[in-house]
């Protein structure tokens, strides 16, 4: 496997990152709301800029030189020493090949070495076995199920 690494994002990485992007309709609970993705410029310019506040950390997941998805620290809780993990793969050729495991593998990392917490939270909509999967393998243990969705909590 090709070297997975994270990187905070940036505009520019962004814009990379959403010319390939295709939306996944695994994490879409109510179908209604999938549309196909189509790149424009200005959408991921106001994304990015919507992105940036102290309670979210945006990292770029990178393979190659290139971003292949995004990593999202968020909701940070610098008191309770709590976030919530959020994944995005670009797109499905870079799915499958463990990128995924290795990006949730180092922004938990991330989250307890570079911002002190002590615990980090995920969710999925319960259809969403491959993220429940790659959660699980990780080190995140199933907390319980309500209202659609799956959380996960890992703790150091």
């Amino acid at each position: 496997m090709e070297e997975i690494s994270l990187c905070v994002m940036t505009r520019e990485l962004c814009h990379e990152l959403f010319k390939l992007w295709e939306n996944d309709p695994d994490i879409y609970a109510d179908m209604e709301r999938y549309t196909a993705y189509h790149y424009d410029k200005d959408a991921v310019d106001r994304y990015f800029d919507t992105k940036q506040n102290p309670s979210r950390v945006l990292l770029a997941i990178m393979k190659g030189g290139s971003p292949v998805g995004e990593i999202q620290l968020k909701q940070i809780d610098r008191e309770n020493k709590t976030c919530v993990l959020s994944i995005h793969m670009q797109n499905d050729a870079v799915k499958g090949h463990g990128y995924g495991t290795r990006a949730e593998q180092l922004a938990v990392q991330y989250a307890f070495d570079v911002l002190g917490m002590a615990a980090v939270n995920a969710d999925t909509i319960v259809k969403n076995t491959r993220s429940q999967h790659v959660l699980e393998k990780v080190g995140f243990q199933f907390i319980k199920e309500e209202n659609g969705f799956k959380y996960y909590r890992y703790e150091r």
